[in-house]
C-alpha cells in the first residue's frame, strides 16, 4: 500500500518526519528493508534530505497471512470497513484471539477468513480494542501495520472514546462516579484486584436505570486495564450481574458478565474524519432487563 504526505515544516530527517505521521520505529524498519521511499516521485534511501514543499510517498509491503493462524469462515458482523479499519460487532462467547482453549475459531481466525475471501492486500488483522470472551460489542481492528501504529498512538494520547453498558448488582447511590484505583493481577487467581502496587486505572460511570437490586450504568474507560470494569465494580461492592469470576449474582438467564461495548469514537488519522460507531445490546441483555423490570420494577 502507498501513502503520501507533504512536508510543511523544516525537518531534520526522513525518520523524524515519518514519525510525526505516526510511523513507528518497527514500521520504519520494515519500510527500510522491504518498502519503497519516493520524494517528489523519485526513489530515495532513508538518508534523503527533506525540504518544505517536498511530497513523500512510501510503499509498504503487503502483510501476508500467517500460516500458523487457522482460517475460519464463521460469521462476523462487520459494521464498517475501508482500507485502514474494520469495526466488528462481537457476540458474547467468542474469543477475540487464539489461545490454548481455542486456536481455530476465534474472532481473529474469522477475520482472517473474511480478508482471504475479499482478496485483501493485507491479511494480518491487528486487534486495537480487545474484549473478554463473554463481553459483547464493538471490536476495532487495524487492517495494516501503520493503522495499528496510529491507533496505538491515539489510545496512548487518550483520544479514543470507548463507552460500555453494564448491569451491576445492587443499587448505586451516586448518579455519577469515578473509580480511580490501581489494578494488579490477583496472585491467588485469574482475576484482577485493587492494589497499591498495581497500574493506574480510572473508570467513570453514569447511572442509566436503577432496579431494586441492580443498576444499569454507562461506563467510560480512561485507561485500558485487564478486566478493568469488572474489577472496579467488584471492589466497589457491586460486581456485574452474571460475572462468576468476581462473585456477581446470576439473574434470569444471564450467565455471563452483563457487559457490552456499546460505542467507539475517534478522529481518523488518515482522513481526519470523526468516526463514531454504536452497537445495540444483544438479546440476552434485553431479556435480563425485562426480567429485572418484571421482578424488581425500576426507576
Amino acid at each position: 500500500m502507498e501513502l503520501t504526505w507533504a512536508v510543511t515544516a523544516p525537518v531534520t530527517s526522513l525518520k523524524k518526519f515519518l514519525g510525526q505521521q505516526g510511523v513507528s520505529h518497527r514500521v520504519f524498519s520494515d519500510l527500510k528493508h522491504q518498502g519503497t521511499i519516493r520524494v517528489n516521485g523519485h526513489v530515495e534511501t532513508p538518508a534523503v534530505a527533506l525540504h518544505v514543499g517536498d511530497r513523500v510517498s512510501v510503499t509498504l509491503p503487503p502483510e501476508t497471512a500467517d500460516p500458523a493462524v487457522a482460517v475460519s469462515h464463521g460469521p462476523i458482523e462487520v459494521l464498517f470497513t475501508n482500507r485502514d479499519w474494520l469495526v466488528i460487532n462481537k457476540p458474547a462467547g467468542l474469543n477475540v484471539v487464539p489461545g490454548p482453549a481455542n486456536r481455530t475459531d476465534t474472532l481473529v481466525n474469522r477475520i482472517k477468513g473474511y480478508l482471504i475471501d475479499e482478496h485483501a492486500e493485507n491479511q494480518v488483522p491487528h486487534i486495537v480494542t480487545r474484549l473478554d470472551r463473554f463481553t459483547s460489542g464493538l471490536v476495532w481492528v487495524a487492517r495494516h501495520r501503520l493503522a495499528n501504529s496510529l491507533a496505538s498512538q491515539l489510545q496512548a494520547a487518550h483520544q479514543v472514546e470507548k463507552r460500555y453498558l453494564a448491569v451491576v448488582s445492587g443499587r448505586l447511590a451516586q448518579d455519577h462516579g469515578l473509580i480511580d484505583q490501581p489494578l494488579a493481577p490477583d496472585p491467588a487467581g485469574y482475576n484482577q484486584m485493587v492494589s497499591p502496587g498495581g497500574k493506574p486505572a480510572r473508570t467513570e460511570y453514569w447511572v442509566e436505570k436503577r432496579f431494586a437490586n441492580a443498576t444499569v450504568v454507562r461506563v467510560q474507560l480512561h485507561t485500558g486495564r485487564t478486566h478493568q470494569i469488572r474489577a472496579h465494580f467488584a471492589w466497589l461492592g457491586h460486581p456485574l450481574i452474571g460475572d462468576a469470576l468476581y462473585q456477581g449474582p446470576v439473574v434470569g438467564e444471564m450467565h455471563r458478565q452483563a457487559l457490552h461495548a456499546a460505542s467507539l469514537a475517534f478522529e481518523d488519522p488518515f482522513t481526519h474524519e470523526h468516526r463514531q460507531f454504536t452497537s445495540p445490546v444483544p438479546m440476552d441483555w434485553q431479556a435480563l432487563v425485562t426480567t429485572l423490570t418484571t421482578e424488581q420494577g425500576g426507576d
